[in-house]
């Protein structure tokens, strides 16, 4: 039987060629939630140009635009959103069948939407088998018993959110509390969300996701693209006053991690995924893994009537213009010495030390660059029951070649070291050999967490306290072609 041959792919936009700063960074619609409210949000196809040079590119979103909404909670009070499936029965985008949860036999658009960050209950957590297709919703209740954080919403539908993301379902969820409100950090039109990602374009603005050289398998163990996007365009710009801005920064990228820095000087970060640290540092260089946040102050007062680049490595990807005079006395930057207090999660704590390995294969299909975690499938049973209430210290093996950012579901935890150690020892007899001390922690890593980078050759170990629920949730590497590929593992929250 003759193979089909490989469609060739489409020729691709250089990226270069479009002139950056050209659009004004869109700002989203801000839904704040209500006691006794159901939000609804319907999923759909839009057509918008992601450059000013572009036509409208097809992309899918939780709103009329590709910036999502933003829904604000308050802290403690409970939110039920409906989440309606309005988009089309086909999908856009190459849909790998032999990926689990992905089988031919499937209705190709199926959605679930997770509370990336949120203490939720397993029945409304987004879980990746829960999914619903074109005509149907769900509602989600979010108890909100957890402190102020920039958590986000994001498509987790088994095998195929990889495709969902890249397609934009994806948008930033804020809550809000008493101990942030005291703080009179930045906020309406000097707080800014911005979400990050890259994306691959077509001579013609449309979106392009590469597929291997197998048609009948397309899944690519990896994605970067040379269009880097910030809440729906291209390398935009934003007006801006001389005066202190505060950041909301999500790198909702598929496999991408950025390396954040400013024109001016260094950044002063004051949260991390879970919230506020508990005091501000100063970081010149800021990696943001796939899924993870911060919350970054800056201080454009000394920067009257200049122009000012958020850069990703060497590369400008957002311009302040900052004007001559601010439209609002505001004073000096004021910048608070403490933020919210941290307590550090003692070892002793821990009833339970849990090894897990993170490995590289070759699948039954002849693939390469596939991975997994304890050498387990998801379909696997179940390996992980933390008992409810309880702490346990989690250690990352690292045995393979890359950067994995791993992130559980309900938890936020702290992180406690990382080690380098002899990867060849212990793949060929099991045998932990540290080949160096344990790595003191930055101080911007010091604060409630719910994704870790854990790097290659490295034990990353982190201290979690089960607490909220019971029931069913997993734990995967959020770069999204390695979890679309088994590197996600359920666990079980037991009483």
């Amino acid at each position: 039987m003759q193979m089909p041959m490989p469609a060739s792919p489409p020729r691709e936009l250089n990226i270069f060629d479009l002139p950056p700063f050209l659009d004004a960074l869109p700002m989203p619609q801000i839904i704040r939630a209500r006691t006794g409210q159901r939000i609804r949000i319907a999923m759909r196809e839009i057509h918008e140009p992601l450059h000013q040079k572009l036509p409208p590119a097809r992309m899918w979103s939780y709103g009329p635009a590709a910036m999502a909404p933003i829904i604000e909670a308050r802290s403690g009070t409970p939110v039920e959103v409906e989440w309606v499936n309005n988009l089309p029965e086909k999908h856009f985008l190459p849909i790998d069948h032999t990926l689990h949860g992905c089988g031919a036999d499937l209705q190709e658009v199926r959605a679930c939407v997770h509370l990336h960050g949120g203490r939720t209950p397993s029945a409304d957590d987004g879980y990746p088998d829960d999914w619903f297709v074109p005509g149907k919703s769900r509602v989600c209740r979010y108890p909100m018993q957890q402190a102020a954080a920039a958590l986000w919403i994001h498509d987790h539908a088994m095998g195929i959110n990889r495709l969902n993301i890249y397609a934009g379902l994806f948008g930033m969820f804020l809550v809000r509390d008493a101990v942030e409100d005291a703080l009179h950090l930045p906020s309406g039109r000097y707080e800014l969300p911005l979400i990050l990602y890259d994306r691959e374009l077509t001579a013609d603005g449309q979106l392009y996701y590469p597929v291997s050289d197998d048609p009948a398998k397309p899944w690519v163990p990896e994605f970067t693209g040379d269009a880097i996007i910030i809440n729906g365009k291209i390398r935009p710009y934003v007006d801006a006053e001389p005066r202190l801005y505060r950041l909301r920064v999500l790198n909702t990228a598929n496999s991408r991690f950025f390396g954040l820095s400013c024109s001016t000087g260094p950044l002063i970060q004051i949260g991390s995924d879970q919230g506020l640290l508990a005091a501000p540092v100063t970081v010149n260089r800021l990696t943001l893994a796939p899924g993870e946040r911060a919350d970054i102050l800056l201080d454009l007062s000394v920067a009257a009537g200049e122009r000012v680049h958020l850069r990703n490595g060497a590369l400008d990807i957002l311009e302040f213009r900052v004007a001559g005079t601010a439209k609002h006395s505001s004073g000096p930057a004021k910048i608070p010495h403490a933020l919210r207090p941290v307590e550090r999660t003692p070892e002793s704590a821990a009833i339970v030390t849990r090894r897990i390995t993170l490995n590289e294969y070759q699948d039954e299909h002849g693939r390469s660059m596939v991975m997994l975690l304890n050498r387990k499938h998801w379909h696997e049973p179940v390996t992980e029951r933390p008992q409810l209430n309880t702490t346990e210290i989690w250690e990352f093996v690292n045995q393979t070649q890359d950067t994995h950012p791993m992130h559980l579901h309900l938890v936020r935890f702290q992180v406690l070291d990382r080690r380098p150690f002899d990867p060849f020892a212990f793949m060929m007899r099991r045998e932990m050999i540290y080949t160096g001390p344990a790595l003191a922690l930055p101080a911007n890593e010091m604060g409630w967490k719910d994704v870790v980078q854990c790097e290659a050759g490295v034990v990353t170990r982190i201290i979690v306290r089960f607490e909220g629920y019971t029931g069913n949730y997993l734990y995967h590497c959020h770069i999204l072609e390695h979890e679309a590929n088994d590197m996600m593992r359920p666990f079980e929250v037991i009483a």
